[in-house]
């Protein structure tokens, strides 16, 4: 796979994220392939149906999420996108920064996808109580002055 055949088919990838919605969950199998696995802070798994499982949870367990991607960068068969993924749950607007490596095969479907970002900084720190625990254990753990 070419490195333009690999933006193309991120670009592919890319459109679907930023439009994501529970009706066009149904086109993950044209994006990932039968045995594509995908790992985050909280979920590993294989196949997309198991991987269209996670997005569903999280149509039903936020409101209003919404994925934008702030950049891109494809290789061979490769890519890494930044991102940033807002929500509104616990009646407060959450916004996470974090990274994805997507690995493609031949055809062009995803066949990893891993994604990289900080649950404590990014979720629990903005938690009432687990988030003050966060900071004070930050605070005594710090070499800062």
């Amino acid at each position: 796979m070419s490195a333009s055949s690999t933006r193309a088919a991120l670009d592919r990838l890319v459109d679907w994220y930023e439009t994501l919605t529970p009706a066009t969950l149904e086109r993950i199998a044209q994006l990932y392939a039968h045995d594509a696995r995908f790992k985050d802070p909280f979920n590993e798994l294989t196949g997309p149906a198991a991987i269209r499982r996670v997005f569903a949870h999280m149509f039903e367990t936020t409101e209003a999420p919404r994925f934008r991607i702030a950049a891109r960068l494809a290789g061979e068969r490769e890519a890494f996108v930044s991102w940033v993924f807002s929500f509104r749950a616990l009646r407060r607007d959450f916004e996470i920064h974090g990274a994805t490596q997507l690995v493609f095969d031949a055809r062009g479907k995803v066949i990893v996808h891993r994604d990289y970002w900080d649950a404590a900084e990014e979720l629990y720190a903005k938690l009432p109580v687990l988030g003050a625990l966060l900071r004070l254990l930050g605070r005594r753990f710090s070499a800062a002055e």
